[in-house]
């Protein structure tokens, strides 16, 4: 349990109400219960505000009058629950030590956990306080910083590198080679070693079943706090700035650089070779095939409507190169006749 005066000591906000009312869990507005703090983050949820069963409320300043009950006001209601939420659940390690079945053929510190059936390659530098899963694999070479946590069946590839404090979902693969092929006159593919390794910053978090490919010479490089969602492709020699955040089923082709702080939609496709700005939003679905130099929200996808009507508007597209020849000799005929 824990008193509001004393999340507000620790987070910060203006607390009104008794400050000694204590909760113990967070919820939403719906569900919460006695010993609940729940949250409004979004204002068309204002109306559960008053069938809320919560004990506290966190609130932003535009709703401190629509509710009673002891309540925090803060500038981002969302951002200050997570705040709390992490208080509340902070994250279960388990034990230190490497467990009888694993294979470790390079020397980690006491504070290590090593999980059943893990394999931890010979060179590897593993520092303090680092979890490896069940059955993950860390190839030879490779370096895991302090306090990263590699959730069961991740595969680090040999000599990539991974930050501090990261978090690696099960079924990510770090350092699979990049898809880089010479074609043959014959037709056939040659392969191209890939040489380069993955970079990987402090507190990154990679989603499951995530792979980020090694570069082709350079290295692939994930900036500072990057957070990945879950099935992203990134291939070769991509390299992404410092607090990005791209959601899942996202498709990275090799060589492209995206900047600092940008956001890119789940099921975005972004061809190689691209230069993408800092404090760039790409919107869900969205194939970026140019490179985009200034800041900004930039979307390119169709949104959803009646099938119907898409074959209709489709059949329109079809013909739009008549359309546009068809408006072109109109426009010159108006000029014609102002001409004579």
């Amino acid at each position: 349990m824990v008193r509001l005066d004393e999340l507000v000591a620790r987070f910060g906000g203006e607390l009104v109400g008794d400050g000694a009312t204590t909760v113990a869990r967070v919820a939403t507005l719906d569900k919460a219960g006695e010993g609940d703090i729940a949250f409004l983050a979004n204002p068309k949820y204002a109306s559960q505000l008053e069938s809320c069963k919560a004990t506290a409320v966190i609130v932003a300043a535009s709703s401190r009058g629509r509710t009673s009950r002891p309540r925090i006001v803060v500038d981002d209601p969302y951002l200050y629950f997570a705040r709390v939420a992490r208080l509340f659940h902070p994250p279960r390690l388990p034990d230190a030590g490497i467990d009888a079945s694993a294979r470790v053929y390079s020397p980690v510190p006491a504070n290590v956990s090593v999980g059943p059936g893990a394999t931890v390659g010979a060179d590897v530098v593993i520092a303090d306080a680092v979890v490896i899963g069940a059955g993950c694999h860390v190839g030879n070479g490779a370096r895991i910083g302090e306090g990263t946590r590699l959730h069961p069946n991740v595969t680090v590839y040999a000599d990539c590198v991974l930050g501090r404090d990261c978090i690696v979902h099960s079924g990510a693969v770090i350092g699979a080679d990049g898809f880089g092929f010479a074609r043959e006159r014959d037709g056939t593919w040659l392969k191209i070693p890939q040489t380069g390794r993955v970079i990987i910053g402090d507190d990154v978090e990679i989603g499951a079943n995530t792979t980020i490919d090694r570069g082709a010479l350079d290295d692939t490089v994930i900036g500072d706090g990057v957070k990945l969602d879950n099935q992203i492709q990134i291939a070769h020699n991509v390299r992404i700035g410092a607090r990005t955040a791209i959601a899942g089923c996202v498709g990275i082709a090799g060589s492209t650089v995206i900047g600092e702080r940008c956001m890119i939609g789940g099921q975005a496709g972004i061809i190689g070779h691209l230069s993408i700005a800092d404090d760039v939003v790409v919107s869900a679905g969205t194939l970026v095939t140019k490179s985009i130099r200034r800041k900004g929200v930039y979307t390119a996808n169709l949104p959803v409507q009646e099938h119907a009507g898409w074959v209709r508007n489709f059949a329109h597209l079809r013909h739009l190169d008549a359309l546009v020849e068809r408006v072109r000799a109109l426009e010159q005929q108006l000029e014609d006749r102002k001409a004579t």
